[in-house]
Formats: C-alpha cells, sequence, structure tokens
C-alpha cells in the first residue's frame, strides 16, 4: 500500500487528488494539509511514503516545508513531490535542490498521477530525460549561489562518467549504449554514486553533478579526472 499525504491550500484541488487517489487499489490518503506549517507537522505524524505538496501556501511554502521534511532523519523514507501550476519556474528549480524528488503539473492528466505516484514509491526520481534537459537549461542561465562540497573523491573514474551522463539527462538505457555496457550495470553505478554522495534519488544526482563542479555551468563540460581525460560529455540539447 503506498501511503500519500496531500499539503494544498486549495480545498479543492485537496479534494480532487483524494477523490483520485483512493479510488485506486494500492494508494491511501493519509491525511491532508492547508499550509506547509500543518504538511510538516501532518508528515511526522503520518510517515507517508509520499507527500504531494504545494509549492506556494501560506504560513510556509513548499519549499520550506520540503526542506524541513528532507533535514529529518526520521522522514528519511518519505519523498516529495512538487505540485505547482507553472511548470520549470523558480520555485520548483529552488525545491528540488532542497531535495524534493520531482514534480507534477497540477494539471496533469488522472492516469499520469497515478503512475508518478508509483514512480516514486518505487525510488526513482519523477524526472523524465527531457525534463532533466530543461533542468539543465535552469541551471546553465541561473548558475548557483554557491558551489557545495564535492565529494568526487568518493566516485570511482566509472562512477564519475555516469554522474555526468545522468546529468545531461540520459536515461539509463541511454547511458549504457554511450558506455557499452548493460542497463542494469548503468543503474547500479548510478546507485552507488547517488549512496555515495548522499543523494536522495536521481533529481538530487543531478543537483550534486552541478553544483559539485562535475559538470560545469560555465562550460557547460565535466571536469577531467587525475589523468586529465574527461569522465563524461557536455549539456545534451
Amino acid at each position: 500500500m503506498i501511503r500519500v499525504a496531500l499539503v494544498d491550500d486549495q480545498a479543492l484541488m485537496r479534494a480532487g487528488f483524494r477523490a483520485l487517489l483512493d479510488a485506486e487499489e494500492g494508494i491511501e490518503v493519509v491525511g491532508e494539509a492547508a499550509d506547509g506549517l500543518q504538511g510538516v507537522a501532518l508528515v511526522r505524524e503520518s510517515r507517508p511514503d509520499i507527500a504531494l505538496i504545494d509549492v506556494q501556501m501560506p504560513v510556509m511554502t513548499g519549499i520550506e516545508a520540503t526542506r524541513r521534511i528532507v533535514a529529518d532523519p526520521d522522514l528519511a523514507g518519505v519523498r516529495v513531490v512538487i505540485l505547482t501550476n507553472y511548470g520549470l519556474d523558480s520555485y520548483v528549480f529552488d525545491a528540488l535542490r532542497a531535495g524534493a524528488s520531482g514534480f507534477l503539473l497540477k494539471d496533469t492528466e488522472p492516469a499520469d498521477l497515478l503512475q508518478a505516484v508509483g514512480v516514486v514509491a518505487a525510488g526513482d526520481a519523477l524526472l523524465s530525460p527531457s525534463v532533466t534537459r530543461r533542468l539543465i537549461g535552469e541551471f546553465v542561465a541561473r548558475p548557483p549561489d554557491r558551489i557545495t562540497a564535492s565529494g568526487l573523491e568518493e566516485l570511482t573514474r566509472r562512477e564519475r562518467e555516469v554522474t555526468a551522463l545522468a546529468a545531461r539527462g540520459l536515461s539509463n538505457e541511454e547511458i549504457a549504449a554511450h558506455m557499452v555496457i548493460s542497463p542494469f550495470t548503468a543503474k547500479t553505478h548510478i546507485s552507488r554514486a547517488m549512496t555515495k554522495l548522499g543523494a536522495r534519488d536521481r533529481a538530487q544526482l543531478v543537483v550534486h553533478a552541478y553544483e559539485s563542479g562535475l559538470v560545469t555551468v560555465r562550460s557547460a563540460e565535466p571536469r577531467t579526472g587525475a589523468a586529465g581525460t574527461a569522465e563524461g560529455g557536455g549539456v545534451g540539447g
């Protein structure tokens, strides 16, 4: 059973999402909240698998609520999906950096919403390769205010390479074809890189790749390794 918490200041929106989710076998809505502060309390009390959180709310924004949920070690199993009306706007960009596992447009098709809940519950990021490429465009257009400690020394050469390719927006299958390895091996490298870098999911791995400098926003090329060879490709279109 996938347990979902709904956090949105619009009662009608919450009612619509609840009706859709509760009607689906294998999904249970465990509670609702009307602002970010109530949402954090709800998540701490109910410990859902997924928290669907509106990005703009009174009292506390969805971004701050996401930040508090992600920072709480007792809520490590909760995945946050941001709800937005506007697609890849600055709010979504900030929410991903705060630790969200992805985002959904509020007018998404019902079937897509149900599929998204399943994807995130399985531990995957709600970012398709095409969306990741758009996210990369946001990084290039708006470089981060600060560069975090990289932690790249923890990664093997192959792990740095797959991380750089993931940051370009390549899927596991595309990474496998590029590196001439199996998709399972590509997924294994990605999983190990996420573990070493403390990334909750693929979305956070992409964020870390840019903020650490593995892929630079200025040149759109990854840093070179100790031997002076590139550890992956540049930003794809």
